[in-house]
């Protein structure tokens, strides 16, 4: 007999720990003594009145599909990498708690239909039950988080999860009708007969096994490694509401699905390709007799979101976060590597002195499968250039990035009522090159109000190879000068600096990169016009860490000799 080790036997007792909790659900007496399962009786269909008839929270699902490890010994946990994502936090970002409280203070008189549709996405659970059931869905009867435990108040909490995602049915995805969490799930199937479907072919005996665990069945569903899938809920189109919050339009606030339909990408690449990584070698996907899989894949959602993901684990108590600190610690670290190695390429072209001035061509190459930055308007990326002399002096700098989160220079930051046009050319350092796009209401106002906008004034998001922005459609197009610039174009953008070098000496180091914010200055800056709790607490999250509202996704660095 081969000796045992500590390893080893703390992987059989976390094995033996898991078949004594599903032993409860009738399903071990089957595997060990060949007996069919037993089952609950089906319950009859109905419309649900709560939660408990269409869904499980996390935890439930986390007992098979956490103690998950690579061959090499990497911990690829579904659970643990769940946990500490935006999606299993949709609920409890502070600043979505936030924009909601200020869209319904700005349209009082729409505040339940917005309560109902921003639930949607970010408390689906509780907003697909209360849907059901013929009620109207709510956002602040469940918060805060730390507060309210009834039934549906816990599936709010529980964010996008697990049988969620897993009970969405083929039906209508890609289509218009599935956009704005149009996703559909099935809320007539008996409780004892809902499927809750994987990209994997189903193993009988294992469906038999998750039956008895969880009352769900498994059913294979190739449309889970669709775009269409993500396309649900990150395709959103808002209803732009007047004083007395009447509809007076429809916008399309995000749309990278859209976008990644007009770039090269679409034939090659899945959402999920890029957003949630194969798993390499082949592993299995649950710790309870569960096989290796070929094409699992993580669980971490990749995005964009290192601020919020930060906010969360530092104020975790009043947020009530559940991921331990180191979880969500490593997703931001995660979240910050994906944006430095798989975002954005800047290169430095032409560098040379004509007539006392430097002049440097600047490219910024976009490495995403939609707009960079795309979806929620808050995001910007901008370019830092500076200028040094050989003694080190600065000679020119544009793009700083204050310590309260504004860009130095930028008009918007300065003014809410004003932005920084697109730049063909950058000669002055009040003058700021800034990817984003400006929303503007009925008027031509700039807003940060998302049921105020109505248009674009200005949207100049790197575009994605392949986007041909001649051909593409209303919902992606570009806005204001990058339109006309033949130089703003699939996959790239270049921008032209001409310095002024009087009084510089010697060599000249031109050093450029560019950053980028999940949350702009003035998307947050808007927010402090609002007493309402929500509102002043997020502001209040970001004055504490608005030194660290930027990260650069790429740097490039060139010295000019004189």
């Amino acid at each position: 007999m081969a000796a045992s080790s500590p390893a080893g036997n703390a992987k059989r007792a976390s094995f033996m720990h898991r078949l004594l909790i599903l032993a409860g659900s009738g399903w071990l007496a089957c595997l060990l003594g060949g007996l069919a399962p037993q089952t609950r009786a089906a319950a009859p269909a109905r419309r649900p009145v709560n939660g408990r008839a269409l869904f499980a929270t996390s935890q439930h699902c986390m007992a098979c599909h956490n103690g998950l490890t690579t061959a090499g010994g990497e911990d690829v946990s579904i659970g643990v990498a769940w946990r500490a994502t935006m999606m299993a936090n949709s609920s409890r970002d502070p600043y979505w708690q936030a924009s909601v409280r200020r869209e319904t203070v700005d349209h009082p008189g729409a505040a339940a239909a917005i309560e109902h549709e921003c639930s949607n996405c970010h408390m689906p659970m509780s907003h697909t039950a209360a849907h059901a059931s013929g009620r109207p869905a709510k956002v602040f009867a469940h918060l805060p988080v730390t507060g309210p435990q009834d039934e549906e108040s816990r599936l709010a909490h529980d964010g996008v999860s697990c049988t969620l995602c897993h009970q969405i049915t083929p039906q209508a995805l890609g289509t218009p009708a599935s956009f704005t969490g149009g996703y559909v799930i099935d809320t007539s199937i008996p409780v004892e007969q809902r499927p809750v479907y994987g990209p994997f072919a189903v193993d009988k005996g294992l469906q038999r096994v998750m039956h008895s665990a969880t009352g769900f069945q498994q059913a294979e569903g190739a449309h889970l490694r669709q775009s269409e899938m993500c396309a649900t809920c990150h395709t959103l189109y808002t209803t732009a509401r007047g004083p007395n919050g009447e509809a007076v339009g429809r916008f399309p606030e995000q749309v990278p699905f859209q976008e990644w339909q007009h770039s090269r990408y679409a034939p090659e690449q899945s959402c999920q390709s890029c957003h949630m990584p194969a798993i390499a070698p082949p592993t299995p996907i649950a710790s309870v007799l569960g096989r290796p899989r070929e094409g699992a894949r993580r669980h971490t959602f990749l995005g964009g979101n290192f601020f919020v993901l930060r906010m969360l684990n530092r104020f975790r108590a009043e947020l009530g976060v559940e991921a331990p600190s180191g979880e969500l610690d490593e997703a931001a670290r995660v979240t910050l590597a994906h944006l430095r190695e798989s975002t954005a390429r800047v290169t430095i072209g032409r560098a040379a002195v004509e007539d006392g001035r430097l002049v440097v061509d600047v490219s910024v190459e976009n490495l995403a499968g939609h707009k960079l930055p795309t979806a929620y308007p808050s995001r910007r990326a901008w370019i830092r250039l500076t200028v040094h002399d050989e003694r080190g002096r600065l000679v020119f700098a544009s793009g700083a990035l204050a310590p309260g989160g504004a860009i130095a220079g930028n008009a918007n930051d300065n003014d809410p009522s004003a932005f920084e046009p697109h730049y063909r050319q950058i000669t002055r350092p009040d003058q700021v090159q800034i990817y984003e796009s400006i929303l503007a209401d009925t008027a031509g106002a700039v807003t940060t109000g998302l049921l105020k906008a109505t248009r674009y004034a200005k949207d100049n998001r790197v575009l994605p190879h392949g986007f041909d922005k001649a051909t593409a459609g209303p919902d992606i197009a570009v806005h204001g000068q990058a339109r006309d610039d033949a130089d703003f174009t699939a996959g790239s953008d270049r921008v032209q600096y001409v310095v002024d070098l009087t009084g510089a000496q010697g060599a000249l180091t031109v050093e450029t990169e560019l950053l980028y914010q999940p949350i702009g200055f003035r998307w947050a800056d808007n927010l402090r016009a609002y007493r309402a709790a929500e509102t002043s607490r997020f502001v209040s999250y970001y004055d504490s860490m608005s030194a660290a509202t930027a990260a650069p996704l790429a740097r490039a660095t060139i010295t000019v000799p004189r």
